[in-house]
């Protein structure tokens, strides 16, 4: 994940449009936003849309707008999404199912940087970065002819591939730790046998199910630990990883002040040693991380 970040930073200096691949739950979006978070258009909207979420006609509207009159029920004119991120960042969510009709009109707003309202004649110039994520293997869809070819390769000027959590088991208690806290529970953490739990768990819906995990527990948790039996029953009851991933889990069991440290040096190492980035990544004050540094020399 550090190497991730740190390639996604180099590519936010970047115009080109970047394709952030990787399974369900494992946090597209996230890096999606970190790419814009570093560019120099930090300051202007990040916008996202979930392409599978929206029929074809409906997403041709709410991605170029449409004029007035342009259908039924259009009583005035409406910009999208596109004139709505000039300047900023717009993410395709689940690029992978696109509609081939809307493939063609996309590919035109890429090579010629100009959007056309639904039901108008006239093009106007919009400055939007695109970002594309998708679990989907958009290859295999070119093959099967599913998707442009040369919407394809458009798309995928840079690539970022998010891990699944099954495969960066070192983050799961960071990262649970750090969903705890925005649960606002004060004094409350995991007890053993939740972390023994959650580190043999093979996360097939990834980070977005281990923030569920999470409110889970803390919803059922009643003194100060969230136990083995406050967790999911489908997590409870799910068999182990592999003999090899059981021998990986007990290497990694730790103390949560240890997890805590090796996070915070590792964001440490990933904003190049800045203190105030890595404060502002850890969502901490510059004063309280420098405080826990000085307790690691």
């Amino acid at each position: 994940m550090q190497a991730l970040l740190k390639r996604a930073a180099r590519f936010a200096r970047s115009e080109a449009p970047v394709a952030v691949l990787g399974e369900t739950g494992t946090g597209k979006e996230v890096v999606a936003r970190v790419l814009h978070a570093n560019s120099t258009r930090a300051k202007q909207p990040f916008i996202a849309v979930n392409v599978a979420a929206l029929p074809a006609e409906l997403l041709e509207s709410e991605l170029f707008g449409h004029g007035k009159g342009a259908f039924t029920g259009a009583g005035s004119a409406r910009r999208g999404l596109f004139e709505a991120a000039n300047g900023g960042t717009l993410l395709l969510d689940e690029m992978g199912e696109m509609p081939s009709p809307l493939q063609a009109k996309l590919l035109r707003v890429l090579q010629d940087g100009e959007v056309r309202r639904v039901g108008e004649n006239k093009s106007f110039a919009v400055d939007v970065r695109i970002v594309c994520a998708t679990h989907r293997d958009l290859a295999e869809r070119v093959r099967e002819g599913q998707f442009r070819e040369d919407l394809y390769y458009r798309l995928k000027v840079l690539t970022l591939e998010v891990p699944p959590l099954r495969e960066r088991i070192e983050d799961v208690l960071p990262l649970a730790a750090h969903f705890l806290a925005d649960e606002k529970t004060k004094g409350r953490g995991f007890a053993a046998d939740a972390n023994a739990r959650m580190l043999s768990y093979a996360w097939p819906g990834n980070v977005r199910e281990l923030q569920n995990v999470v409110k889970h527990g803390a919803a059922l948790a009643v003194g100060g630990e969230i136990r083995l039996e406050d967790l999911p029953e489908e997590l409870v009851r799910a068999p182990a990883r592999g003999p090899s991933a059981a021998r990986n889990v007990g290497a990694t069991m730790q103390t949560m002040a240890e997890v805590e440290r090796e996070h915070i040096l590792r964001v440490l190492d990933a904003c190049s040693g800045s203190q105030s980035e890595a404060a502002v990544v850890l969502g901490v004050a510059r004063n309280t991380l420098w405080r826990k540094l000085r307790s690691y020399a």
